[in-house]
């Protein structure tokens, strides 16, 4: 590696992590301040919101990294071509491509950080933020489980296999005890949803009540079950494919094919999760056109709006991808990649077009 691929590969990872930096300390003050609501209930105080703000950053980091690394490649290379740096890098023998190699170069070390961060730290954090902000919250539930969310409300028992929305769930099981903790009914329903009161409405509710020497199974198209558990509550250890690292996304999809369960909306997940880390890698050499181009005598402010807008347009293209894909049955690999594919085509049009 020589001394000038190390210079531009510290200068695009420095400035890089420069932005990384300001995106989440803008997204920290702003969840700190969404975080006032929530203070004085239980015992979460103001300590404990920064704290859960603290441990946020980790996957605000994550989310962040590809408009940060697009718009620190710009404001590095725009520096470089307005200090003549690059114009000498270009005079001394060095073409277009091998810059762009470099870039790339740098992409790489920053798609090794996205990686460490969405499979390592990211989701681990998120996870410990969510159980200490409802547990202090919360304080006269139980719950446990690990791959789905188990709650305790009084005498019944409720067991969630997957969340598809906030306030939507799939895989329902509800345990009825009496007062002297005997079981007296078993119920599930394919789905339930929980309004802002924390009424359940289950759908396709089977139940089976035990009545002294029988049981009686009853079946209802609809039922409406009073409960004290919120949605927040409840949603802390359900399934959230977005937020789960890939190794366990591979094993989620595993485990909902082995039992026959749609696993399309986890595997689109993994799909996605892989694509943009790898994105990571090939948008900031996005930059290399731009610093040779028609923005290398811009100033900061018009490139780092062009990153933000840049930056903007593939993630409304990705949650396009997403809807189109439920809409149009399309295969989750095909969802999830074709974001990061179309990326990959511009970047490689426009920088063979630079002379």
């Amino acid at each position: 590696m020589s001394v000038l691929s190390r210079y531009v590969m510290r200068a695009v990872i420095g400035y890089t992590l420069l932005v990384l930096l300001v995106l989440c300390v803008l997204s920290g003050l702003y969840m700190l301040i969404t975080e006032q609501d929530d203070i004085g209930t239980g015992n979460y105080s103001a300590t404990s919101a920064l704290l859960f703000v603290a441990l946020n950053l980790g996957q605000t980091a994550f989310d962040m990294l590809p408009i940060a690394s697009l718009i620190g490649s710009l404001l590095s290379l725009g520096n470089l071509s307005r200090s003549l740096e690059l114009v000498v890098i270009r005079a001394a023998g060095v073409s277009v491509a091998r810059i762009a190699t470099w870039v790339l170069g740098a992409g790489v070390v920053l798609m090794g950080l996205t990686w460490v961060l969405g499979e390592y730290l990211a989701p681990q954090m998120e996870q410990y933020a969510r159980e200490m902000k409802t547990f202090q919250k919360f304080q006269d539930y139980s719950m446990a489980g690990n791959r789905g969310a188990w709650a305790k409300d009084g005498d019944t028992i409720f067991s969630v296999q997957r969340q598809s929305a906030d306030r939507s769930y799939g895989g329902v099981y509800v345990f009825q005890f009496d007062a002297q903790r005997r079981l007296r009914s078993i119920g599930r329903a394919t789905s339930a949803s929980i309004d802002d009161n924390n009424r359940w409405e289950l759908s396709d509710f089977r139940e089976s009540r035990v009545e002294d020497d029988r049981i009686i199974p009853t079946h209802q198209a609809s039922t409406t079950l009073e409960t004290n558990l919120s949605a927040e509550f409840l949603g802390l250890a359900a399934v959230k494919p977005d937020s789960m690292p890939v190794r366990g996304l591979i094993s989620y999809v595993g485990h909902l094919k082995r039992n026959g369960l749609d696993a399309r909306t986890a595997e689109t997940a993994l799909w996605a999760r892989i694509a943009r880390t790898i994105a990571v890698s090939i948008i900031v050499v996005l930059a290399v056109p731009f610093a040779f181009g028609p923005m290398r005598s811009t100033g900061t402010g018009a490139r780092t709006v062009v990153g933000i807008m840049i930056g903007v347009v593939f993630l409304l293209l990705a949650k396009l991808m997403d809807s189109s894909g439920a809409l149009f049955d399309l295969p989750p690999i095909v969802v999830g990649w074709t974001p990061t594919v179309v990326l990959a085509l511009v970047t490689s049009i426009v920088v063979a077009r630079v002379r």
